[in-house]
């Protein structure tokens, strides 16, 4: 290994970019910026009239890197032992599934001034549901088709993902999806731009992107048939064919640095840029994944990754978001699960229901802290955490929340654990599916802003899902994965196993089962399977009227033996 050595991972998040400088070495964090998108609400461009819709503004990406990488760079400047021409590669990750139309030369359309007040015209950010119904309508016509499509991904096509975003272009704004000329997930848009290779038939295409979202896989020979995307769409042809044959896993290079880039960043030209990668799945390499080690990805939502070797048979999974070789770690099969809204669960209570005079984040702590004098099922309450669809094990985005066991004595804090209860409840839901299919999940490691701030929730995981719950070293484990596998391109490590236990840990911090609270929550787990297979199975039939009466007797057992009298 060279003496000193650096790579730079960019991490490009729902709300915000952030460029990570570390040292190849040990993965010691040199410098970060983050570059918060200007446009929209906290980045997001939204339609009151469709809340199912989220888009984006491209420009905010590419002024992003700029503001990010910079800024990193200056900051790193002030470590002796840093230079600018000691960085040996630079990785990409994004949310996703994000698509960008873009013209035959790879701009996109949104930054033409026909399209820019267009919503169609920008980036269709991962959490836009607006296509639920072109989801549903592929799930149900590859059921008609020998060649088993949806097998890698769950059996069921979700309204986060590629083809269903572009056939409801198709069907809502034809001018938009005849003037793109082809759609450029963000994840491969981000290299192709920093290499100078922006031609959609050119750019090098993220294998973790196209096997996760738009029914890539070797066992059909790339992307889904002609004659399966006709009977969709017939234009939907013309995608494919502008789409590279071969996608390539993020170990591989996607071009150099372009001259033009480098200057506006203050680096030599050159410098290597990986192919691109979904945000979760370079967090689970920032975290230290391997075999048996489940990495979640804690945010507004939640991924979960998990990965066996490719030697190993892995069966397909009902209900997971995708069973991709080479996606999240080369030679090793990536797969992904996780929940629509998580953070997003705890925020939209804070934000629309509690009226405070204190700011948001103060708020979440006050509650955490009164949530926290609670005991397991004192408050009586049962909630489901769909209130932005179900991602895993269901895969589908019109399932929405309820809170069950309200009193006229309920207080907000007693829901607002409820709500994180709820999330744990369906975070053991899909450790559940894949233990069901003999994926032994044998360490949980979690990331991300709530796994690092709130340790009741943590402790709440730990005790719904009985497993022991670790918190990866790095509070940036997105950028820190993409700064792995960059050091790998860079020609530093020869692998991305090699690269990860020398640059990745865990926190001291471990937080372990507690007994008798899991006693609890297995009867508050039972309760939730029969509301969870209720509303979310079709045509499953279960008796809900046990369930009240069932929460009332666990609330006074609680409180009986804390000593307190219930009312």
């Amino acid at each position: 290994m060279k003496n000193k050595a650096y790579s730079i991972g960019v991490d490009y998040g729902t709300n915000s970019v952030r460029a990570l400088i570390v040292d190849v070495k040990d993965g010691r964090e040199i410098a970060t910026s983050i570059y918060p998108y200007p446009s929209g609400e906290q980045g997001i461009l939204l339609d009151p009239s469709k809340p199912d819709l989220a888009r984006q503004n491209p420009e905010d990406y590419i002024q992003g890197f700029f503001h990010t990488v910079s800024s990193s760079i200056e900051l790193a400047m002030r470590n002796p032992d840093f230079s600018p021409n000691l960085v040996v590669g630079i990785g990409i990750d994004s949310t996703g599934s994000t698509p960008i139309p873009v013209d035959c030369t790879g701009k996109p359309l949104a930054t033409y001034e026909q399209f820019k007040n267009n919503l169609n015209a920008h980036a269709w950010l991962w959490k836009d549901h607006t296509a639920y119904a072109e989801a549903d309508e592929i799930t149900q016509k590859a059921k008609t088709f020998d060649t088993r499509y949806l097998d890698k991904c769950g059996g069921k096509y979700s309204s986060e993902w590629y083809w269903a975003k572009i056939l409801h272009c198709k069907n809502i704004d034809p001018e938009v999806f005849d003037a793109a000329y082809s759609w450029i997930e963000l994840c491969d848009f981000i290299p192709a731009f920093l290499t100078d290779n922006m031609n959609p038939n050119l750019c090098q295409r993220s294998i973790c992107a196209a096997g996760h979202k738009a029914i890539y896989h070797s066992d059909w020979g790339g992307l889904p048939s002609n004659e399966f995307l006709s009977s969709l769409d017939p234009d939907l042809v013309n995608i494919k064919k502008r789409y590279k044959t071969n996608a390539l896993a993020s170990d591989r290079k996607a071009g150099n640095l372009a001259e033009h880039i480098a200057k506006k960043v203050n680096l030599p030209t050159n410098i290597p840029v990986t192919v691109g990668a979904f945000d979760a799945h370079m967090g689970a390499v920032g975290a230290g994944i391997k075999e048996g080690t489940l990495v979640k990805i804690v945010g507004t939502s939640t991924c979960d990754m998990m990965v066996t070797h490719l030697n190993n048979h892995t069966p397909d999974i009902p209900g997971l978001c995708g069973i991709v070789p080479n996606s999240i770690i080369p030679n090793h099969h990536g797969m992904e699960a996780g929940q629509s809204a998580v953070g997003d669960i705890f925020n939209w209570f804070v934000n629309n229901i509690i009226s405070s005079k204190t700011s948001n984040d103060d708020c979440h702590i006050q509650l955490t802290l009164l949530a926290n004098e609670l005991s397991p099922a004192e408050s009586g309450l049962l909630a489901l955490d769909w209130n932005n669809g179900n991602r895993t094990v269901l895969v589908d985005p019109q399932l929405t929340g309820l809170l069950i066991g309200q009193t006229l004595h309920t207080k907000p804090h007693e829901i607002y654990r409820a709500l994180i209860e709820a999330t744990a409840f369906g975070a053991r839901k899909i450790i559940e599916r894949w233990e069901e299919y003999n994926v032994t999940v044998n360490e949980v490691i979690n990331c991300g802003g709530i796994s690092e701030k709130n340790h009741l929730v943590m402790q709440i995981y730990a005790d719904v899902c009985n497993k022991t719950m670790k918190i990866s070293r790095s509070d940036q484990t997105c950028a820190l994965g993409a700064a792995i596998f960059a050091s790998v391109v860079g020609g530093v490590y020869d692998n991305v196993e090699q690269a990860s236990l020398n640059m990745t840990g865990t926190k001291d911090i471990i937080f372990t089962p507690i007994p008798e609270n899991v006693v609890v929550y297995d009867q508050l787990y039972a309760l939730y399977s029969d509301l969870h297979d209720s509303f979310g199975i079709q045509d499953q039939a279960i008796n809900l009227a046990h369930i009240m009466k069932k929460l009332i007797l666990l609330r006074n057992t609680t409180l009986q033996s804390k000593g307190i009298a219930h009312v």
